[in-house]
């Protein structure tokens, strides 16, 4: 036997069972986890979604033109006059459309969803509620909307009523704060967590730069959507814990 074969030893290869055991215990990219959620109940999330703002609209333009009592002009704060008028906000604020189909859409089963869906629904019913019995309205802007017709369109067709609390805030702040918790779920990265943030500060932000709201309806958007997302996460991290019971 030659030298060089006695005294030359090789490694055993990592058998093929063994590799692919490595690489099913290598965690899921968090990309491919929100991919693989994104495609379950497409039917009820592609049906749902659309149907529940159709009928949101519809209950928000009834209360907007037969409200129970006088409406009462929201007041002005510094706050409004430190924020111009700003068309160029319109597209952040007609993108809540988009913003508040998300949450659902990274949602992986029914009882999720329809946990998430009444609770937003809850959060919607709530202002609805408080529309009808105390109907508000923003003041008078001195500004000739005929120069800003993409504003001025959405002045028509949603006039400045339903003001307090501001549903468009409420819905987004609820979105942001469910977006945030499910992205951590997923594992995913600080960046999208703040570009979810930014989006939702900007559609905000939208409310007070479109003139559709003012401070005063932020705030209480702030107050009924943000509790309204604090005690649904609650809800869902009980109901977790006692499954697992």
């Amino acid at each position: 036997m030659p030298l060089h074969d006695r005294h030359t030893t090789h490694e055993p290869a990592l058998p093929h069972s063994g590799e692919q055991a490595l690489k099913n215990s290598q965690p899921t990219p968090w990309y491919r986890q929100i991919a693989a959620v994104i495609t379950q109940h497409g039917v009820l999330k592609g049906i749902g979604t659309p149907l529940f703002i159709g009928l949101f609209f519809g209950a928000y333009f009834y209360v907007l033109k037969a409200p129970a009592y006088p409406t009462t002009v929201m007041p002005v704060t510094w706050v409004d006059q430190m924020i111009s008028f700003q068309p160029s906000a319109m597209p952040l604020y007609v993108s809540l459309w988009v913003y508040v189909s998300l949450p659902p859409a990274l949602l992986a089963t029914r009882p999720e969803l329809y946990r998430y869906g009444m609770a937003m629904a809850g959060t919607c019913l709530a202002g609805l509620i408080v529309f009808y019995f105390w109907p508000t309205a923003v003041p008078p802007a001195d500004i000739d909307w005929a120069r800003y017709p993409e504003v001025g369109f959405l002045k028509n067709v949603d006039a400045a009523g339903n003001a307090f609390p501001s549903l468009h805030v409420a819905t987004a702040i609820f979105s942001g704060i469910w977006l945030d918790h499910l992205l951590r779920r997923f594992g995913a990265p600080r960046w999208s967590r703040l570009i979810n943030w930014i989006w939702c500060v900007g559609i905000i932000y939208s409310t007070l730069a479109t003139r559709q709201h003012v401070a005063v309806d932020v705030w209480g958007g702030l107050v009924l959507g943000g509790g309204a997302a604090w005690l649904s996460l609650r809800h869902r991290a009980y109901a977790e814990r006692t499954s697992r019971v």
